[in-house]
Parts: structure tokens; C-alpha cells; sequence
């Protein structure tokens, strides 16, 4: 058999040959790969994680994990409501390769390692963790996240703590729900919301009655629970004792109660959505299923809100993973692919998307790390008051760029990144989930507007943070005195202020992104995100940069 080197024209009977297309992007380090992540997390105090972030940088790059990313999602979850005899099972069967992915994952930490090893940076380091795997198989990062989120509202109850933390911080994974003996890990999910109430959890009818001690029996139905095959979930309900209405509680409810038994937990169907393929989501019945407190009866909001903060930080970091996932693949395209007698990264006009897809990343990332920076464990007052205000805002606006970021980067690619063969079609579908989950647009700016109506040390923190960078820009000097005067003038006019408050969000986020820029990025990066985001030649689509942009350059550190 004749063989023809790469690139030689074929002349005659064959029929096919493969030219001018990139190698498959596998076996490569994604964090050594990833400068500005590795620049980040040493900036924010986490280097000595770096070994650790290493060898996880080059297992999520692998062929191997990257097939099972694919399959994951390829094979999705089944749910089996009864067994052949017809008696409930009401279990999800996974494929294996969704499994050895999530099972690499607890390994590494990505769920819980920040509280099971506190220290400076812990924080950080593990948001690094949970983008590295989150970036090439977003699916199980939803029980990963929440099982993280779980242990700031199940700490302060130590009947539920004392049994459930050890086992949300052991890196085992084991899938199965054993009545005998038990097992030494767990994870946690959610079970908020209800058909008639969405985000209104107030508006919930599941009902709880009170068994004595910290038990209540609960009746009521969720619309959509998340990973409903994890080994416990936090759920709201209307509870009452002796008679007396309590209000709305947290309750915790495992599926394997305390004597060995598998709690009523009725899985009805899974969910058929767009994207988050791996991950099951179900809509369940609670019919006698037995839960336990979290927190104080009728406190169940106060008990929670901790939890949401947190799966909201894991909603902008998992939204910064795809939008690295995103540009790290067209990267890696136009570099291996000619067009009109160059590469495509050298033609003007797509090196300037690729610039702005990079950009844009860049923003994203450090915003998720300066956020999980605010979370450590030794966070002074301000930090604890920032990160109330400033983890909604950049939830809002992280999460609202990820679908059109993910469509820009796919397009990159053309008729390839259309296709399911590659990642970014996975991609595109899987943004729009991170903007839902945790309240959606309207919910998000909302709340932004009561962090500052509620909390005035949360706006006078954010004030300081944008301080620190004062007179470095003088585009975002006018930006920031614009952004709080609207802000004064929707404080001092109510009524105004929720038809302004995705205005409000955008332009606060916008502000903390690119005073993050100033401080933690290179020089050409920050101006020139903050001229392409708030100055007078921005443009409303990605590759509209002003006009003497370096974009090689930016494209280069990428």
C-alpha cells in the first residue's frame, strides 16, 4: 500500500484524504495549558496546590477522561421506578464512564476539600479543582457543588453533622444505596422547587409534621431535584409541631434512614433537558419520607442561604470552565487549520474574536476566584459583607455571557463545531443552565437590589473594592461614578428600582470584572478588556475591539 505524507495532493482513484485538520486535542495539560488560571490562583494565596492542580490538569486532558466525558453524555441516566416484581426501587442508573468521572473528581477534592483541610487558599485551590473538571465534564459538577454548598448549612445542626460531615469529606466514591452497613461517603443534592412556585420556594406545598425531636415526616412533591441518586438532599417544606404552624423549614432528608431502612423518596420521571445531559434531574414524591432538621424551625430560608451562595460562586466558576473549555478548543483550530494561505489565528479578523473569547474568559475566571477567595474560612467582616453583594452580581452577568460566549467559540470551528464529534456543541447546549440554576435573570438582579437595600455594608464593601483601583483607568473611573449614581438615585426611588435592576447588575458586575483586570491581569489584557467592555468604541458582538489592539498578543498568552 502507497502512503502519502500529510498535505500531498492524491491524484488518481483515491477518493479520500484527510488534510488540513487539526489533530484531535488530546493528552494535553490543561492547567499548564492555562496561564492566566495558574497566574490566578497564585495571585489569591493557593500555590501550594499547584502540584495537585498539575496531575489533575493532566488527567482531564487525557484521552481516557475525555471519552468518558463524551459518553457520559452520550449514555444518559435511566430512572427505574420499581424492580421486576413490581416492588419501588426508584434508583438512576448512570453509565460507568459518568462515575470514573465524578469518582477522579471526590478524589481530587473538587467537592469538599476546602473544608476538610482548611488553610489559607483552601478556598481558592478548590475552585481551581472544580474548573479543571468541570471544564471538560460539566454534568457531575452538580452534586460535586452542591455537596460543597451542603456543609456551610449542615454544620450549625450537630444532628445531622456529627454523622453526615465526616462522610462529605472522605474522597471515596461509592454510587450505591446500601441499607446494611452503610458506607463511609456521601453526597448531598436539592429538592427545592415545586411546579406552582419556582423560585418562589415560599410558595411550596410540601408540608412537614413534626415526629418529635428533629424529625418530620414530609408530603409534597418537587419539580425538579438535582442528582436525586446522592445520599441526602436539603429540602424546604411548611412544617408544623403539635398542631402549630411553623413556617418554612430546611429539612435534611437522607434515602437511607438512621435503622437501615430506604426512605419514601418516589422518583417519578427525569427531567429531558437541553443541556447537563450526565446529570439527572427528577421530578420526586415525598408520601411519609422522613427528614430532619437544619437550623431553627420556620428559619428554613436563613438555613439555606448559605448553601446558595455557594452553588451560586460554583454557577460563575462553572461558567468560567466552559468559557475556558470553549476558547481553548477554537484556540487550538485555528492554529492547526489554514484558510486563504494562513492559519486562521493569524487572519486579522478571527484573531480579534479569539482575543475577545479570551478576554472574556480571563474576566470570568478571575471573578470566580476572587469570589471563592471571599469565602475562606479566615474572611475578615468586609470580605463576608462583599461577597454577599458581589457573588449575585457576577452570577447575573458571568452566567448571562456563557451561551453567547460558548456560540461564538463554536462558530470558531464552523461545520465541526456544530457537530456532536466535538465538545463545543456539548458546550453550547450546557451554558444556559448555570444563568437558571440558583434563579434565573430577573431572580438574580433582584436580589442584588435587596443585598443593597438590606445590607448597606455589602454596597459600602463593593465601593471599596472598585476604590482599590482608582485612578488606574479613566474609563473605569467614569464607569464606576455613573454605576453608583445609579445606584443612589434607584435607592432613593423604589419604585424605579426593579425595572433598572439587570442595569444595576450589569454595570456593577462590569465594574468588579474590570478592576479585577487592572489588579491581576496583564496591562494590554486589562485596557483592553475595559475599552472593548465599558469604553466608546465597545462593540456589541465578540471581535469588535478597539481599534490599535495588540490581538496577537492576547491570543499568544492564551
Amino acid at each position: 500500500m502507497t502512503s502519502f505524507a500529510r498535505g500531498q495532493r492524491v491524484i488518481g482513484a483515491a477518493t479520500h484524504y484527510v488534510e488540513n485538520q487539526p489533530p484531535w486535542r488530546v493528552d494535553v495539560d490543561e492547567y499548564a495549558l492555562n496561564a492566566p488560571l495558574g497566574a490566578a490562583v497564585r495571585a489569591f494565596g493557593a500555590e501550594w496546590a499547584e502540584d495537585g492542580l498539575r496531575e489533575a490538569g493532566a488527567l482531564v486532558g487525557s484521552g481516557p477522561f475525555q471519552r468518558d466525558a463524551h459518553l457520559a453524555n452520550v449514555h444518559t441516566p435511566a430512572a427505574h421506578a420499581h424492580d421486576r416484581w413490581g416492588f419501588r426501587l426508584d434508583e438512576v442508573e448512570y453509565d460507568p464512564s459518568y462515575h470514573r468521572v465524578i469518582a477522579e473528581a471526590v478524589a481530587r477534592g473538587a467537592h469538599t476539600s476546602a473544608w476538610a483541610q482548611p488553610r489559607p487558599g483552601a478556598h481558592v485551590a478548590r475552585a481551581a479543582m472544580f474548573m479543571l473538571f468541570a471544564q471538560v465534564e460539566p454534568g457531575h459538577a452538580c452534586p460535586v457543588s452542591m455537596t460543597h454548598a451542603a456543609v456551610a448549612s449542615i454544620e450549625g445542626s450537630p444532628w445531622v453533622a456529627d454523622e453526615w460531615l465526616p462522610r462529605l469529606y472522605s474522597r471515596e466514591y461509592d454510587p450505591r444505596l446500601i441499607v446494611d452497613g452503610g458506607k463511609a461517603s456521601a453526597l448531598i443534592g436539592m429538592a427545592m422547587t415545586e411546579k406552582q412556585g419556582g423560585s418562589d420556594v415560599r410558595a411550596g406545598t410540601t408540608v412537614g409534621e413534626s415526629m418529635g425531636g428533629h424529625a418530620y415526616q414530609l408530603t409534597g412533591h418537587k419539580w425538579f431535584c438535582s442528582a436525586p441518586m446522592s445520599d441526602g438532599f436539603l429540602v424546604l417544606a411548611h412544617t408544623r409541631s403539635g398542631g402549630v404552624e411553623e413556617g418554612l423549614t430546611c429539612v435534611f432528608v437522607p434515602r437511607i434512614l438512621p435503622h437501615g431502612m430506604r426512605n419514601a423518596f418516589r422518583i417519578q420521571r427525569l427531567k429531558d433537558k437541553l443541556g447537563n445531559r450526565s446529570n439527572a434531574s427528577a421530578e420526586v414524591e415525598f408520601d411519609g419520607t422522613v427528614g430532619f432538621l437544619i437550623g431553627e424551625p420556620g428559619r428554613g430560608i436563613r438555613a439555606i442561604i448559605e448553601m446558595v451562595q455557594r452553588t451560586r460562586l460554583d454557577c460563575v466558576l462553572g461558567t468560567a470552565a466552559g468559557m475556558r473549555q470553549s476558547v481553548a478548543e477554537a484556540l487550538w483550530h485555528a492554529r492547526g487549520r489554514e484558510a486563504f494561505g494562513a492559519l486562521l489565528v493569524d487572519q486579522p479578523a478571527m484573531t480579534g474574536v479569539l482575543a475577545d473569547l479570551a478576554l472574556e474568559y480571563e474576566a470570568a475566571m478571575l471573578t470566580g476566584l476572587r469570589l471563592a477567595q471571599l469565602f475562606e474560612a479566615e474572611a475578615s467582616d468586609r470580605d463576608i459583607a462583599l461577597r454577599r453583594l458581589a457573588t449575585p452580581v457576577s452570577k447575573y452577568w458571568v452566567c448571562k455571557r456563557g451561551p453567547h460566549h460558548a456560540y461564538e467559540a463554536l462558530e470558531c470551528l464552523g461545520g465541526n463545531g456544530y457537530t456532536e464529534s466535538f465538545p463545543l456543541a456539548r458546550r453550547y447546549r450546557e451554558q444556559p443552565v448555570m444563568a437558571i440554576w440558583e434563579g434565573s435573570g430577573n431572580v438574580i438582579a433582584l436580589d442584588v437590589l435587596r443585598a443593597l437595600t438590606r445590607d448597606r455594608e455589602s454596597g459600602e464593601a463593593f465601593a471599596d473594592e472598585l476604590a482599590a483601583t482608582a485612578g488606574a483607568s479613566a474609563v473605569l473611573d467614569r464607569h464606576v461614578e455613573r454605576t453608583l449614581a445609579l445606584l443612589r438615585r434607584l435607592a432613593a426611588d423604589p419604585d424605579e428600582a426593579p425595572s433598572q435592576a439587570r442595569r444595576l447588575s450589569e454595570d456593577l458586575a462590569l465594574a468588579f470584572q474590570a478592576s479585577l483586570m487592572l489588579r491581576h491581569a496583564p496591562g494590554q489584557d486589562a485596557d483592553t478588556f475595559i475599552a472593548a467592555r465599558l469604553g466608546e468604541e465597545r462593540g456589541a458582538q465578540y471581535g469588535v475591539l478597539p481599534s490599535g489592539t495588540d490581538a496577537a498578543a492576547i491570543v499568544a498568552r492564551h
